[in-house]
């Protein structure tokens, strides 16, 4: 019985994680510029509505974060990504079993990271080259991104092997020329911001746990521009209101 229960929250999951970044349907495309973009997403399927209708939609400018005394964060990344995946709208790298966060008392998987170049999010006005998402799912398929902002800096280490490794086709696949360490994504100090959101891609779901690192991690020019020519165009949604949230700290 517990394994059947583990295999249906690992598909829930999956499917779920799938949702974050994959590509609508060919009679329900989306992008990121022209009239296929953000500013239409809500008209394109009605199943998209929330990406017009939320009040709770992400990314957001981190500004006036109310400090909270949040608790440490429960990370248990214990093994490494060996694959990317280009998907037409961003990069991701999939996680093995077993890279686990455990937040408000709910276990949730690691099910991928992806990348958005520029951030989609910003701290007190400021825009960063790049942003890591990555993607967790607990056992009802309900979602907590952890997200890392990367300014320009020193080569990232970590990034090496992955930077060298991505595919700028859509559809393609390819492995990484060493493994992906998803502990080594995150910066050495874990104090973090916290807020509800929603899927930044359409359907723009509502009711994601957002975790966004306060510390950033470096990464050098040379880094940014490969994982911008992967991508192709900007994929950062434009910022959404906060309406009535307020981030916490």
């Amino acid at each position: 019985m517990i394994k059947r229960i583990k295999i249906a929250a690992a598909l829930s999951g999956l499917l779920m994680s799938q949702a974050v970044m994959a590509a609508a349907p060919e009679t329900s495309h989306w992008s990121y510029t022209g009239d296929t973009g953000p500013a239409y997403w809500a008209d394109i399927d009605d199943d998209f509505s929330m990406c017009g209708l939320g009040r709770n939609q992400s990314p957001v400018d981190i500004d006036g974060a109310i400090d909270a005394e949040l608790p440490p964060l429960q990370l248990d990344y214990a093994t490494t990504g060996t694959r990317v995946f280009n998907n037409g709208h961003t990069v991701q790298v999939a996680s093995p079993e077993g890279n686990t966060l455990t937040l408000d008392g709910d276990l949730f998987i690691l099910q991928q990271m992806h990348f958005h170049a520029p951030s989609e999010h910003t701290v007190d006005g400021r825009r960063f080259p790049l942003e890591a998402h990555l993607v967790h799912s607990d056992k009802d398929g309900n979602l907590a991104v952890v997200t890392v902002l990367f300014e320009e800096g020193e080569e990232n280490a970590a990034l090496r092997s992955l930077a060298d490794s991505l595919p700028d086709t859509a559809g393609e696949r390819a492995d990484v020329t060493d493994t992906v360490n998803f502990t080594q994504m995150l910066p050495a100090q874990h104090d973090y911001y916290r807020l509800n959101g929603s899927l930044t891609t359409p359907p723009c779901s509502e009711g994601v746990r957002w975790v966004i690192m306060q510390s950033t991690q470096d990464i050098s020019s040379d880094q940014v521009e490969s994982f911008s020519a992967a991508i192709g165009d900007a994929n950062n949604r434009p910022l959404q209101p906060l309406n009535a949230r307020v981030p916490l700290k």
